[in-house]
C-alpha cells in the first residue's frame, strides 16, 4: 500500500539549486515546499563580512529556525518537500567553520552538543535528495541569483563545504538519492527536470522506467 504523506528534503551547498527544486517537486507531487530562512534571516549579511565574528550567532538562528519548522512539519497530515536540512547545520557549516578557524573550539563543542539533543526528537526524511556540485557551478549561479551579501563568499568555504558534504553523504545511513547537477538545468530545461523527477519516483515509490 501506498504511503499517504512523504517527508523529503533537499541537501546540497550554497547555489546548488536546492531552493528552485524545492519549488519544481513541489508542485509535480503536490508536496507542500518549506524554505531554508534566509531573506529574513538577520545574521547572514554580517556573517559574510566578518564570519569570525558572526559565525556561532548565525549557526545557532539557523539550528533553532529549522528545528522548530521540523517539529511543526512532523505534526501536519500532509506531503512536504523541506529546503536544506538540519543535519547539514552541523555536520557541514557548522564543522567547516570550525575547521577554517572561524569558530571557537568551545562555541563549535556547544553547538554539536546542543544539535545532538535536537535531532533525537526528529525524524529523517523518507528521502534525502542531495544535488551534487563542483564550486565552478556554485560559484555561477550564487552569481545569477545576484544576493549582495554573497558577494564576499570565499572559494575556499565553499571547496571546504562541498568536502564536508562528500564524507556526511557517504556516512548518511538513510534513504537517499545523489543527483550531480554540474550538467543538468532543470530549471530551465524540462528534460532535465524530467530525469529528476524519474529518479526521485524510482527510489520513493519503487516505479522503474
Amino acid at each position: 500500500m501506498t504511503k499517504k504523506n512523504y517527508f523529503v528534503a533537499i541537501a546540497g551547498n550554497i547555489g546548488a539549486g536546492k531552493s528552485s527544486l524545492t519549488g519544481l517537486l513541489g508542485k509535480h507531487f503536490n508536496w507542500k515546499p518549506y524554505y531554508e530562512s534566509v531573506d529574513d534571516n538577520p545574521y547572514l549579511p554580517d556573517f559574510y563580512e566578518d564570519m569570525k565574528r558572526w559565525s556561532f550567532n548565525l549557526q545557532i538562528y539557523f539550528l533553532s529556525s529549522r528545528f522548530r519548522h521540523q517539529k511543526e512539519l512532523m505534526q501536519k497530515a500532509e506531503s512536504y518537500i523541506q529546503d536544506r536540512t538540519i543535519y547539514e547545520d552541523v555536520e557541514i557549516f557548522a564543522r567547516n567553520l570550525y575547521d577554517m578557524g572561524l569558530m571557537a573550539e568551545r562555541d563549535y563543542k556547544n553547538y554539536s552538543a546542543l544539535f545532538h539533543e535536537m535531532v533525537s526528537y526528529i525524524e529523517p526524511p523518507d528521502l534525502l535528495i542531495y544535488l551534487k556540485a563542483d564550486v565552478p557551478t556554485l560559484v555561477k549561479q550564487i552569481q545569477q541569483r545576484g544576493r549582495d551579501y554573497e558577494t564576499t563568499i570565499r572559494i575556499d568555504y565553499l571547496e571546504g563545504l562541498n568536502k564536508l558534504y562528500e564524507d556526511w553523504i557517504r556516512r548518511y545511513e538513510h534513504e537517499k538519492l545523489i543527483i550531480e547537477t554540474d550538467n543538468l538545468d532543470f530549471v530551465n530545461d524540462n528534460e532535465d527536470l524530467g530525469k529528476v523527477i524519474s529518479l526521485v519516483e524510482q527510489r520513493l515509490f519503487g516505479l522503474f522506467s
